[in-house]
């Protein structure tokens, strides 16, 4: 085999040559079994999450020299801007007033929302937090090299 001949070759082989995980020779399996193993691991901690609101129409949402706005208080200037934008749609202060209560609101709501954590074992944690952190650990490890070699 001449030289010319032996490059083809080896231009063949490159072509062919199938990479791991991200184009690395990390290695597939890797990047599986941490996939699923971080997948598994956010199911867990996000079913161990429950979430609950105190929203009301009588809930303070914000204080104004100690008078409390409530959730109620905000669809006033809801009802106004909505009236003023059927009247006149090209009415600036209706849609001011219309957006700021609508934006008011969302945020009202958004704060009122709680999150806490359900009674688990100590196992039951370090189970999920395993599972995540441990595939986090495999899926980056499987974008890099590894050399085959023994040192």
């Amino acid at each position: 085999m001449n030289y010319e001949e032996y490059k083809k070759i080896e231009k063949y082989k490159q072509r062919l040559k199938i990479e791991g995980a991200g184009g690395s020779e990390g290695g597939v399996g890797r990047f599986f079994i941490g996939l699923i193993m971080m997948i598994a691991g956010g199911y867990l901690f996000l079913n161990a999450i429950t979430v609950s609101n105190s929203f009301s129409f009588g809930m303070r949402l914000y204080s104004i020299g100690g008078f409390g706005l409530t959730s109620g208080y905000m669809l006033i200037p809801f009802i106004f801007g909505v009236g003023m934008v059927f009247f006149n749609s090209k009415n600036y202060i209706g849609w001011f007033l219309l957006l700021a209560s609508v934006i008011m609101i969302i945020f009202g709501v958004i704060t009122s929302i709680n999150f806490t954590m359900r009674h688990m074992t100590m196992f039951e944690l370090l189970s999920i937090i395993v599972l995540m952190i441990g595939g986090v650990g495999l899926f980056l490890s499987s974008m890099r090299k590894i050399s085959r070699t023994l040192d």
